[in-house]
């Protein structure tokens, strides 16, 4: 059985934060502001090349690293070179348009120091308005995936998108989940290093879902906890380039179904990969008829 990790003096082990940046300034120093509040004092921004003077507007701060690239590497590959700046036995991981609420921390820790076989857990996640938004589901099977990547274009509440996205399960509930979204959360640095982090062949999209098949792959669990809840203001940075974006998530849709399906199943990829083509083309086309951000995958 795992042992939950102490500094040796019972004292709670440190957090660190990493945040990945493009573009939002405003939102970045609300963040940053959020994580100080709730007394994260090493906090990585990791700014992908932004043009907007965010990495000028957190360089400086107490506590806050700016770690500036010269391209826009992507989500993963960016979070990997900032949890690699910290050295805390608890990292928190996330986008720049989140707010963390009082407490949110406090909360996450006490879960992975109360079991020591989870890896990775998330706090609950709401939209501006209050909404949830769904940021646990389950790893999609090839049914639920293809209603889920058709159906919902006509159909938004089918069944296979509902089960894919848990919208009927109990979101009060604290729960082991299959993955939670890379919005926020909080990983245990034992688990994260023994897997290597993200995959940084996904350049946007899935590589938060993929970090938690290989975690299970390697006897780690993924929970959910409530309790915490941040805030999100979804899409301001792939909306700068949202058919870029649209691309980018099929491509990592067929990457990790090209990483993750055996056996017979494998068979059904080429039919995958035409399907995942003209699903782009559909969400391009929904994109220039309704000019508004693409959906939620």
């Amino acid at each position: 059985m795992r042992q939950p990790e102490h500094d040796g003096r019972g004292h709670r082990p440190e957090v660190a934060a990493v945040i990945v940046s493009y573009n939002v300034r405003d939102l970045l120093v609300a963040c940053v502001d959020s994580l100080r509040q709730e007394g994260i004092d090493h906090i990585v921004v990791v700014d992908n090349a932004s043009v907007d003077g965010s990495a000028d507007a957190v360089r400086g701060q107490p506590g806050v690293e700016v770690l500036a690239l010269l391209s826009n590497l992507g989500f993963g590959s960016a979070a990997n070179r900032g949890v690699a700046r910290t050295h805390s036995a608890y990292v928190a991981v996330m986008n720049p348009d989140v707010v963390v609420e009082p407490g949110a921390t406090k909360a996450l820790v006490a879960s992975l120091e109360g079991d020591a076989g989870l890896a990775v857990v998330g706090p609950r996640i709401e939209t501006l308005d209050g909404q949830l938004y769904p940021s646990v589901r389950t790893f999609p099977d090839l049914t639920d995936a293809a209603g889920h990547a058709f159906l919902h274009f006509v159909w938004p509440s089918n069944p296979f998108t509902r089960r894919y996205r848990m919208l009927d399960w109990d979101h009060g509930l604290a729960a082991d989940v299959d993955w939670v979204a890379g919005t926020y959360f909080l990983a245990r640095r034992q688990a994260w290093d023994e897997v290597g982090g993200f995959d940084e062949s996904f350049f946007m999209y899935l590589e938060d879902v993929d970090l938690c098949w290989r975690l299970r792959r390697a006897g780690w669990r993924t929970g959910y906890q409530p309790a915490a809840v941040v805030t999100h203001a979804i899409g301001r940075s792939t909306d700068q380039t949202p058919y870029r974006m649209i691309a980018a998530h099929h491509r990592s849709l067929m990457r990790y179904a090209l990483k993750t399906t055996s056996g017979h199943q494998r068979l059904l990829l080429p039919a995958m990969a035409l399907a995942l083509t003209l699903r782009t083309v559909l969400a391009w086309a929904q994109r220039a008829a309704r000019g508004r951000p693409h959906a939620a995958p």
